[in-house]
């Protein structure tokens, strides 16, 4: 497992200056399911330098990507990618996106890797060892009300019904807390509450490559994290809440 660590962080870094190297040089802009929902030439290009070099260092690891989606040979082991995550934000020239890498073994979550190529901060964890931001231990905030807190939260592209129900939930809890932020990047999210930035976020209509990497990490972190309904989650969920472990339940009373 150190090897593999190890390995997954040289080829973050490789990503990282591949996306520098492109940043507000992009060439290509296309859409997936909505006008809103964004891929760019550099996405795509970052995606095929991971899994070129997972495959050809671990032939028979299965990859779950944004892009190319699941690819599964042996199921006992799986690495979720997202090459952007934010990629709206990249496009805009709006510096909170990042690349994010986990790995799991019989889907136990065994590490996480979040960079932040713009500002160089560099989230991990691996299981059991706690979180760290530039190799520096990381924990969640002592917040222990909402009224004192500050909460982020995200919007899906596709989900309307979903995106209706969010606002509702964006209005409540921006006049319960010192306020709600929308930053675009769930992996960058759930960093932030790992490190005490934020207290809480919560989110709808995710998947696998978005959280994966950011789940071990705050959990690392001695956060806390469930399903919308306070049920137990998966990263194979869509609903997503995750706070330092305080304001959770208070924090279930309000979302729908």
């Amino acid at each position: 497992m150190n090897n593999t660590f190890n390995f997954a962080k040289e080829l973050i870094e490789k990503a990282s200056k591949l996306i520098l190297k492109n940043y507000k040089n992009i060439r290509t802009i296309s859409y997936k399911k909505s006008f809103a929902n964004l891929v760019t030439n550099v996405d795509h290009e970052v995606e095929e330098l991971i899994l070129r070099k997972i495959t050809s260092r671990y032939p028979e690891h299965s990859i779950i990507a944004e892009e190319s989606g699941k690819k599964i040979k042996n199921p006992k082991y799986k690495w979720f990618i997202d090459p952007i995550d934010g990629t709206t934000n990249f496009a805009h020239g709006y510096p909170f996106f990042c690349i994010s890498v986990g790995f799991a073994i019989n889907d136990i979550l065994q590490f996480g890797l979040v960079k932040n190529p713009i500002t160089n901060e560099f989230y991990s964890a691996r299981k059991g060892k706690g979180a760290k931001l530039n190799g520096k231990p990381i924990s969640v905030s002592k917040v222990k009300k909402i009224k004192e807190s500050l909460l982020v939260t995200g919007f899906s592209h596709d989900g309307v019904s979903s995106k209706q129900e969010n606002f509702k939930n964006f209005q409540t809890l921006t006049t319960k807390s010192h306020g709600v932020r929308r930053d675009g990047a769930a992996a960058l999210d759930l960093c932030y509450v790992a490190c005490g930035r934020v207290d809480a976020f919560w989110e709808k209509e995710l998947n696998p490559w978005d959280v994966a990497s950011g789940v071990l990490i705050l959990k690392e972190a001695l956060g806390k994290i469930t399903g919308l309904k306070g049920n137990k989650y998966s990263i194979y969920d869509k609903n997503i809440l995750a706070s330092n472990g305080f304001i959770h339940n208070e924090l279930l009373k309000y979302l729908r």
